[in-house]
């Protein structure tokens, strides 16, 4: 009986050992369907802030840069070059010496020339002389009018030869100028192509040196035929300021304006040709020089830009997230006028100061709880 008595009593006590833990598995069940379901993780974002700032709205092209001037220098005379009076790329002025062809042929040419004239002058008085006697001994009958007449044109003869001796002396002085050859332009001298010793002739195509001037010099570069119109429009209220940028059109090399809008549209590219003057005092613009020339139409004062990368394009329209400051994001319709040089002009849609979201909005929507990254803003 003892036994089975005790039999009973554990039965019991196991009996109501499940029942607790039956009771406290079923609250946690119940609990843990009565809870809440927890909100979902904060997307991370990157941001900028919307800002005002004087924008400049241009067109770019790539651009040649031009020498204002440049002249091959060449003889004009044949001679043996004597000597040299420049060095490979120095500044020269207009009439600097570069360098002398032997002078001493041109030299007795001109000494010849002034001494042919001398003596037809002397032979021209005595002929005027006779001439005079010959006048005087016709008008009393002692001489005849065929020896007037001839001593008439001796005199007329003498006075032709006088003036072609004087037509020689030109030439000789022009060509004994010519042996020293001067800079015609301002400029700097290339390579010299001859040295002292050769001979040289006025019609060889060899040239003796080229000298380009670089100050002030010129940018050549060609738009869209569609943006002639503006172009001209913006031309004739002022000059239009020519921006001239590296070959990864990041750092400004000069400023120039625009002097040239080229009379006619290149059918083949439909571009139209253009050409702006640089002062170039730095010389950071060199002939041959490729560039990208920025033509800037106006200046926008005052307008609200953003980060490019913060503007997105819908279904209707350009869009952009604006951060809230609960930390989450509002969906906004943005009018953009432009986009240029990595931000764009909004004109209607954002303020200056507002927060956008400029990375990680393609995981967003209106009202998304948002975290800022790092580094950003």
């Amino acid at each position: 009986m003892l036994m089975r008595a005790s039999i009973v009593v554990l039965g019991l006590i196991v009996a109501a050992a499940g029942l607790l833990w039956w009771l406290g598995a079923g609250r946690a069940v119940l609990e843990r369907g009565q809870a809440q379901p927890s909100d979902p993780p904060a997307i991370p974002i990157t941001i900028g802030v919307a800002t005002t700032a004087d924008v400049p709205f241009y067109l770019q092209g790539l651009g040649t840069v031009q020498a204002y001037n440049s002249v091959t220098v060449k003889s004009r005379v044949d001679g043996q070059i004597m000597q040299v009076f420049f060095t490979e790329g120095q500044e020269v002025k207009a009439g600097d010496r570069l360098l002398q062809i032997d002078p001493r042929q041109f030299q007795t040419a001109l000494e010849l020339a002034e001494a042919t004239q001398q003596k037809d002058e002397a032979q021209l008085v005595s002929a005027r002389a006779d001439l005079a006697r010959y006048t005087r001994l016709m008008n009393s009958g002692y001489q005849t009018q065929q020896a007037f007449d001839t001593q008439q044109a001796l005199v007329g003869q003498l006075q032709a030869a006088i003036k072609a001796d004087q037509a020689q002396i030109d030439t000789a002085k022009l060509n004994l100028g010519y042996a020293d050859i001067r800079a015609p332009i301002d400029g700097r001298t290339g390579a010299r192509l001859v040295d002292a010793g050769n001979l040289i002739h006025a019609s060889d195509n060899t040239a003796l040196v080229t000298i380009t001037q670089v100050r002030p010099i010129f940018v050549d570069f060609t738009v869209a035929q569609d943006q002639l119109g503006p172009i001209q429009q913006y031309q004739s209220q002022a000059p239009l300021t020519v921006e001239a940028l590296d070959s990864e059109a990041k750092t400004m090399l000069a400023e120039g304006k625009l002097s040239l809008i080229d009379n006619q549209i290149d059918q083949t590219t439909g571009t139209i040709h253009l050409k702006a003057t640089f002062d170039n005092a730095d010389e950071k613009l060199w002939p041959g020089q490729f560039v990208n020339a920025r033509l800037v139409l106006l200046i926008a004062k005052g307008v609200v830009t953003v980060p490019a990368t913060a503007v997105q394009q819908g279904a209707d329209g350009y869009y952009a997230y604006v951060l809230k400051p609960d930390m989450t994001v509002e969906r906004r319709t943005v009018d953009v006028t432009r986009f240029q040089s990595g931000r764009a002009v909004v004109a209607t849609g954002i303020a200056a100061g507002e927060k956008i979201v400029t990375d990680g909005q393609y995981r967003l929507s209106p009202g998304a709880h948002v975290r800022v990254l790092p580094g950003s803003g």
